[in-house]
């Protein structure tokens, strides 16, 4: 068994036949059958059920197929490395929480681009839950997201401390026992937002804890349905203070205990950072460093 052999074993899974793999592979279905009768034989098991529309695989193939898909990557990681010159350059994939794009990323973002145009960088939003996963799975590069994160496998480093605030309808400012008067509806993000998890637990400290969740997709929904009245939310002071100002919002500091959050970057403690990942990081801590100086 060799990384070539799983290489095709691993495409014949993925696109379900010899002959869709052969072409993706670019080779002869003859070649992907033998490459694919030798594993099995040299493993001593069928890795495939063969049928009418293709292929399935057996129950040891469902059990190799993720050592495959791991192997695969990590070759494509070491190919990455092998031509990281310490130029920038080449694909870059990035999580980030939407709000931490809205509030903290986008002057780095316009600096970036126009520094490094060979580097084509792609942003992937999510929860922190999602975007934790998506590095494990080497999806991702790496992540900002709240901490604390529990991950041995992962490298934690600070990126930003957020003053999180309880917002409530306009004209709901005041004591933050007022504006707990809402309290049986929380608008918040898919289950894995950080911010949900954080007001729920909040809510409960003080007693809440029959709680309906209206969940959006956007922090502009949020918005709207904690202004119309409908319901209270979390979200960092920093993106909710211009709405405060406009007097759509009104916003409630929280226990100092519960009032702060950290934005931790992550990634893989096995992968070494590319040249791209290394010049978006500074990019990013530069901006923060002009914005804490206005």
């Amino acid at each position: 068994m060799d990384a070539a052999d799983l290489k095709v074993f691993e495409a014949v899974a993925r696109l379900g036949g010899m002959s869709r793999a052969a072409s993706e592979l670019n080779t002869v279905q003859s070649n992907v059958t033998a490459r694919v009768r030798q594993l099995e034989q040299d493993l001593g098991t069928t890795l495939f059920e063969r049928h009418a529309r293709g292929v399935s695989l057996t129950p040891a193939g469902q059990r190799l197929l993720p050592y495959a898909g791991r192997i695969r990557q990590l070759l494509g990681e070491a190919r990455r490395a092998a031509l990281d010159d310490g130029t920038p350059r080449g694909p870059l994939v990035v999580g980030c929480l939407e709000t931490t794009v809205a509030l903290r990323l986008a002057p780095a973002l316009v600096g970036f681009a126009a520094d490094y145009p060979e580097v084509d960088l792609s942003l992937q939003t999510g929860t922190s839950q999602e975007l934790v996963a998506a590095v494990l799975a080497r999806n991702i590069e790496g992540a900002f997201v709240c901490g604390p994160v529990s991950e041995p496998e992962l490298v934690q480093e600070l990126a930003f401390a957020e003053e999180l605030v309880l917002i409530a309808p306009p004209g709901r400012g005041g004591d933050l026992d007022g504006a707990l008067d809402l309290a049986c509806k929380i608008a918040v993000l898919r289950s894995g937002c950080s911010y949900r998890q954080r007001l729920e637990e909040f809510l409960a400290h003080n007693g809440l804890t029959q709680l309906r969740c209206l969940e959006f997709g956007t922090l502009e929904a949020i918005y709207a349905a904690v202004e119309a009245g409908l319901a209270l939310s979390l979200l960092p002071r920093a993106l909710v203070t211009p709405l405060e100002r406009q007097g759509r919002l009104s916003l409630h500091a929280l226990h100092e205990r519960s009032g702060w959050v950290e934005t931790l970057f992550i990634r893989r403690r096995d992968h070494q950072p590319s040249s791209a990942l290394k010049a978006f990081k500074a990019r990013v801590a530069a901006s923060e460093s002009d914005a804490a100086a206005a």
